[in-house]
């Protein structure tokens, strides 16, 4: 069934539900409405109060995460205007992850975020941990906490807590700062937590040496022998082979124009192609004078090397675009978001490996991200509370404090003409 068709049973179905509560005033207690979506909610918070024996720990942690997310904050502002010049000068075409269904990170609607266990579990725990930051410190700087609850538009599309707004509002400067930054710096911690581990649990596979066929040039001799894209080189001529060297070292004594006997397994099946070598492309060759079958063989261990690499300040960046990947290069670290064949060139350390790789890819990207874009100083995202706090203890200070508003509007503002840019520009530039 089309995934629209689900939609629309599902919107309706969800309609027929929330009328009935609504209109019957079924469970007022725990159940209220914003407009169409409803909130379920519970009072029973006690949980929260057991945290106040760490206070001092807390309190720490979460001066700590006001100045990482003012950083990542002002990090986030440049990258957007930066993106903005980027959109200006290219002029991307307005597909993709400029198309509608792909702005927000809802699994299986956005066409890069799978409806996977992976990913819904990571896009609760993102939730939850961010929501809990805010309570926990809500009792660390003994601001009460009134509800906590899920909100629900068809899908659980969020968790919320209530702090006590007369408590909230007394409190100032850091104290109120820490409690709006402590759910980003939840995520962040998480998410940078989780990257790590899956660094350090990709070090424990060990690539296979066989040649495998990852991919194959096209009107090159493998393709015109229609050669299965993902078989295993066993022999050539009849000579046995284990590696790409050994496939190299026979090949390195032909000549364009030679024939080959290519000998392959795919999931069991044996098969034989004849090929005729062509020349190197010049692009590809080197000056090579052997011949060429036009076959790119996987490198298990040049993709081991790439995953380690990305504590680097490039390796971040591949990392954060790996759901979005295009390029070749991009394409092997796919393998740590989904489920590709390309798990069968490893031998995993113990069953389930893979899954839990992709449990802490997710868990990774969508905590770093949520994390990112809620530092953006901009109300009503914590970042822009965190923002308007600072701006009002500064100008208070001098006497300008009935200025604050109109700072903090101005720059929530010039955020949100921003983000709109970036989702609008392509579209505009190709009218």
């Amino acid at each position: 069934m089309d995934w629209i068709l689900i939609l629309v049973a599902l919107v309706a179905l969800y309609a027929i539900v929330a009328y009935i509560i609504h209109s019957r005033n079924l469970w007022a207690d725990h159940i209220v409405f914003y407009g169409p979506i409803m909130a379920i909610k519970t009072h029973r918070v006690a949980f929260f109060d057991k945290f106040t024996r760490f206070r001092t720990f807390f309190r720490i942690y979460g001066t700590v995460g006001v100045i990482a997310v003012i950083i990542v904050s002002v990090f986030i502002t440049v990258m957007l205007f930066l993106s903005i010049r980027y959109t200006l000068m290219i002029k991307p075409e307005p597909t993709g992850i400029y198309e509608p269904q792909n702005i927000l990170l809802l699994p299986g609607i956005n066409e890069y975020v799978p409806s996977t266990f992976a990913v819904w579990f990571a896009f609760f725990l993102t939730i939850v941990i961010h929501e809990f930051g805010h309570a926990i410190l809500c009792r660390v700087e003994n601001i009460k906490v009134r509800g906590m609850g899920v909100l629900l538009a068809v899908i659980p599309i969020g968790f919320f807590v209530e702090p006590d707004d007369e408590e909230l509002e007394q409190k100032k400067g850091m104290p109120k700062m820490r409690m709006f930054g402590a759910g980003i710096t939840n995520n962040l911690v998480v998410g940078f937590t989780c990257f790590v581990l899956i660094i350090l649990m990709f070090g424990m596979v060990v690539p296979a040496t066989q040649p495998a066929v990852h991919g194959i040039y096209k009107g090159y001799p493998a393709d015109n022998a229609s050669v299965a894209q993902g078989s295993v080189v066993t022999a050539i001529n009849g000579i046995p082979v284990e590696s790409r060297a050994d496939v190299s070292a026979i090949l390195n004594t032909t000549k364009p124009g030679d024939t080959v006997k290519l000998s392959t397994v795919k999931d069991g099946t044996a098969a034989d192609y004849t090929i005729t070598l062509a020349a190197w492309p010049k692009e590809y060759g080197n000056n090579q004078t052997s011949g060429f079958m036009g076959v790119q063989y996987y490198d298990g261990t040049a993709v081991k090397s790439a995953v380690g690499s990305m504590l680097s300040p490039v390796g971040f960046f591949e990392f954060l675009i790996v759901p979005f990947a295009s390029g070749d290069a991009a394409q092997y670290l796919r393998i740590l978001a989904f489920d590709t064949p390309d798990t069968s060139y490893y031998q995993a350390p113990f069953a389930g490996f893979w899954d839990a790789i992709h449990i802490l890819f997710w868990c990774a990207w969508i905590n770093i991200n949520v994390g990112i874009f809620n530092a953006i100083p901009m109300v009503p995202l914590d970042g822009g509370y965190i923002f308007k706090e600072g701006v009002d203890r500064l100008l208070d200070r001098r006497g300008l404090i009935k200025y604050s508003s109109y700072v903090v509007g101005a720059v929530s503002y010039v955020m949100i003409v921003v983000l709109i840019s970036l989702i609008m520009l392509p579209y505009l530039l190709h009218m």
